[in-house]
C-alpha cells in the first residue's frame, strides 16, 4: 500500500510542477503602449524598454482589466 502512495505523490508532484512553469511563461509577458507610435509592445523581463516599431523609449502600461477595490477610510 505504501508503494502505491508514493507512485500517486510522485506523480501529483510531476504535474503541479509542469503547470506552473507553463503560465508563467505566458504571464510574465507584459504589454505597454508606445508613446510615440501607440502600438501595443510587449515586453519580457530583461528586455530593452523600447519600442520595436520607432525605438521611442518611453512605454506606457496598460491598465488591468481585473477588478481593484480599496477598502477607504
Amino acid at each position: 500500500m505504501s508503494s502505491y502512495q508514493n507512485q500517486t505523490t510522485q506523480q501529483t508532484t510531476t504535474s503541479t510542477t509542469q503547470d506552473p512553469t507553463a503560465i508563467d511563461a505566458t504571464a510574465r509577458t507584459v504589454h505597454y503602449k508606445c508613446g510615440d507610435c501607440d502600438q501595443d509592445v510587449p515586453l519580457k523581463r530583461g528586455e530593452p524598454i523600447r519600442c520595436r516599431n520607432c525605438g521611442h523609449r518611453v512605454l506606457y502600461k496598460q491598465r488591468t482589466n481585473r477588478m481593484v477595490q480599496f477598502e477607504a477610510r
